[in-house]
């Protein structure tokens, strides 16, 4: 793909089906920008330390790759870890099926997608004969991967109207089509109005400490001819004072009930300088993301990640020994920050009807 050239269809296939059809092929984030790399995985365990190490990330795109993972690991049970004529019956792979879809659950905690993925496979499942079971599982994985790719495009036409000839964007962490089977949520909107011509440019904090803003959203617009332009999470209130941002777009692991967000560490600030500036808050966010389950942000379980990601930067150790760390991977935005919330169901506000 060129630089420049209009993106309204995936620009590299960030979670899929392997060529064979027979593993879960995702592109490995762990590496970027440096090295484009894809890895392949078929047992359970392997897809969760996927999920888990952040190899795959972003809440849409963890939830494909919960489907995808869900239906290889079944397969790969069946063929070698029972007994032949159960692998030939299936007559064992309901309960293996829950027992998979339990460990993918607990890979991480604050995306809803993630479970949401996981319970729409196991409804699916009990409407299917035996014999028809792991074919009905893997065409309901399909759908949910094509569903996402056709939601990140709603999402983009929802949104694009919000970027103005001209205009500056900021935007925070990596909500792009690294974090989804298709163009992104957050980033959805700018790839829209990219290829109807329209001129601006974005900022990306470089959203510490895991870096996505740098590592991984510039990557993507570079390749996409977006101009991009990365600055230190810390920069981010006194470029919104500037001026020069017309709009702040994000994405959401959760909507709670009431309208809470949330987002990687770092959004809620975001949102009160932008707030304290007049500058327009966007959340990008399939309604997948919506969880009529919990009230308020209060009740969002906040993931909370090892401590070599504070204290090393890359192998140097830049926190004494025996330093704590508060590393919150995530924080709740209150929803009287939030301007609009841009679904494939189009731009909405509370209260929702979930």
């Amino acid at each position: 793909m060129s630089n420049g050239a209009p993106l309204l269809e995936p620009p590299f296939a960030t979670v899929s089906w392997s060529a064979d059809g027979r593993a879960l092929r995702l592109l490995d984030q762990r590496v970027l920008p440096g090295v484009e790399q894809y890895l392949e995985t078929r047992h359970v365990h392997d897809t969760v330390e996927a999920i888990r190490s952040l190899a795959v990330r972003g809440a849409p795109a963890i939830g494909v790759a919960a489907a995808l993972g869900l239906v290889v690991a079944l397969e790969h049970v069946l063929e070698h870890e029972l007994e032949p004529e159960h692998a030939l019956l299936h007559s064992a792979a309901r309960g293996e099926l829950r027992g998979l879809a339990a460990l993918l659950d607990a890979s991480r905690p604050t995306a809803v997608n993630l479970r949401w993925a996981l319970q729409r496979m196991l409804r699916v499942s009990e409407s299917l004969s035996d014999d028809a079971l792991m074919r009905g599982l893997r065409a309901e994985a399909t759908r949910i991967l094509e569903e996402d790719r056709a939601m990140c495009l709603a999402i983009g036409e929802a949104g694009a109207s919000f970027i103005t000839e001209g205009s500056g964007v900021l935007t925070h962490c990596n909500a792009g089509a690294l974090a989804t089977a298709g163009i992104g949520t957050a980033l959805a909107p700018m790839y829209v109005a990219h290829a109807r011509g329209v001129t601006f440019h974005v900022f990306a904090d470089e959203t510490r400490p895991l870096l996505q803003g740098a590592r991984l959203t510039s990557w993507e617009l570079q390749r996409a001819g977006i101009p991009v332009t990365v600055q230190p999470d810390g920069a981010a209130a006194s470029l919104l004072r500037s001026g020069v941002v017309q709009a702040v777009f994000v994405g959401a692991d959760r909507i709670a009930a009431n309208g809470d967000v949330a987002n990687k560490v770092g959004t809620y600030p975001l949102a009160l300088a932008a707030r304290a500036h007049g500058v327009p808050f966007y959340v990008c966010a399939p309604y997948s993301t919506f969880d009529a389950n919990t009230a308020t942000g209060d009740d969002i379980e906040i993931e909370h990640r090892h401590r070599d990601e504070i204290a090393l930067a890359g192998e140097r150790i830049v926190l004494p020994t025996h330093v704590p760390v508060n590393n919150p991977a995530f924080d709740v935005t209150p929803r009287e920050l939030i301007t609009h919330y841009i679904t494939e169901r189009g731009v909405l506000s509370p209260p929702f009807h979930i």
